[in-house]
């Protein structure tokens, strides 16, 4: 849960360097709770993509969300709907990483979903703080600072494991490469977008190349 509070932070710090008001950078956190597309929001955001480039970028950074929903399902399948729509506005991922251990060991427990609650409302609080907290923070640091290449950095962060595999490597370096060439020959700062689809298109490649392998 801990992990959550920096990137809490400099999405408030980052939320304020863009221009957004303090209410409308909280806004966003409770609206979307979303970490990781919220930050990717305010980097479009601030460079000036169009809505449907940032929709569409949103959508897809959320869509992980789908894969998590999916595998909860077998355990969460009886509950009424109240209770789908809260949990899964709650189910983030380090709620889903501690949930799904537990739901493993406590499968016949018919009140295990209290854990993913108790799991997802814990990160919502520590992100709202923290966000909070980025928002003072953002408020009172000098521009001269040029704090904005947190983002930057907070992606370079999240990306330090998938170092470790050769296949996440190939990936990135075409994602990387249609941006950088879409960049100044793709419209409507598509580039984004394509960029994205074709990282996935390689991913699925070198995954059907590994299972046949096996």
């Amino acid at each position: 849960m801990i992990p959550v509070v920096p990137f809490g932070i400099i999405y408030g710090v980052i939320g304020m360097e863009v221009g957004l008001s303090a209410y409308m950078t909280f806004g966003m956190s409770i609206i979307i709770f979303g970490g990781a597309s919220q930050i990717v929001l305010l980097q479009l955001f601030s460079g000036g993509a169009s809505s449907l480039v940032t929709i569409t970028s949103v959508t897809a950074v959320n869509s992980r969300h789908l894969l998590y929903g999916a595998v909860f399902s077998e355990y969460l399948s009886h509950l009424k709907l109240r209770w789908k729509i809260i949990l899964s506005y709650v189910l983030i991922d380090q709620a889903f990483a501690v949930s799904n251990i537990y739901f493993k060991k406590n499968k016949e427990n018919k009140f295990k979903h209290y854990h993913l609650l108790g799991a997802g409302f814990t990160c919502w609080t520590i992100w709202q703080i923290s966000t909070i907290l980025g928002i003072v923070l953002g408020s009172v640091v000098p521009e001269e600072l040029g704090l904005s290449f947190t983002i930057s950095l907070t992606f370079l962060a999240l990306l330090i494991d998938d170092f470790r595999k050769y296949k996440n490597i190939i990936v990135m370096l075409v994602s990387g490469i249609v941006a950088t060439v879409g960049y100044n020959t793709i419209p409507f700062q598509a580039y984004i977008i394509i960029a994205t689809l074709s990282a996935l298109s390689v991913a699925t490649i070198i995954t059907l190349i590994d299972r046949k392998k096996k």
